[in-house]
């Protein structure tokens, strides 16, 4: 990606629409920013404007589903308005509700599924899950530094604070595992790292 880009542009304005009064999970930060630190993450590693443009629009399927968009329209709009490759890795990085045959899925086996969709996801798709564990796991930790209260800040997730960090580590290991490399998987295991300094539950593990 060089310079100015119109397309990535318009995929900010696209995001920052559908995600309208959404907020951070436990802030006042509006979500928007969420999807443009992916943007200048994946900048910052030289990927492509349509990789960006998918890490922008990654949450909108799973996240604006509601009153006034429905799930086929909103992947309508994306495959219209910036193209069947970026709807294919948006969909590949967002959580499913339901299985292939229409069960539908716990919290952990929406977790599993996603891990083992990594295997058929393209490069583009992995970079983005990437980018976008990188900013959340960097993001809590952030949040876990200024707070007195940690366990406000482990109270957003329905996780809770061993079931979060182990969602970071276990997203490192499964893209390690397909040998996805380089320095983006780096800065996340190093993110992933920070967060368990927080808990035991990292202790020995060293990643690679």
């Amino acid at each position: 990606m060089n310079g100015y880009s119109d397309r990535i542009n318009h995929a900010l304005a696209f995001a920052a629409k559908h995600h309208d009064r959404q907020v951070r999970k436990g802030t006042r930060l509006p979500y928007i920013t969420h999807p443009a630190n992916i943007a200048i993450i994946l900048a910052r590693y030289g990927q492509s404007d349509e990789t960006v443009i998918a890490g922008i629009l990654h949450d909108v399927v799973e996240d604006c589903v509601g009153e006034n968009w429905t799930r086929e329209e909103l992947e309508e709009r994306i495959g219209d308005k910036f193209g069947a490759d970026v709807l294919e890795t948006v969909l590949m990085v967002t959580h499913r509700k339901v299985d292939d045959d229409g069960n539908e899925m716990d919290k952990q086996e929406r977790t599993a599924d996603y891990l083992a969709r990594l295997g058929q996801a393209n490069e583009a798709a992995r970079w983005v899950c990437a980018a976008d564990k990188i900013h959340n796991a960097s993001s809590i930790v952030a949040d876990l530094r200024r707070t007195v209260d940690p366990e406000s800040v482990w109270g957003r997730f329905n996780a809770g604070k061993e079931g979060t960090i182990r969602w970071y580590r276990a997203v490192h290991d499964r893209l390690k595992e397909l040998d996805f490399s380089g320095e983006i998987l780096t800065e996340l295991r190093q993110a992933a790292e920070a967060l368990e300094r927080y808990s035991d539950i990292g202790a020995g593990q060293s990643g690679g």
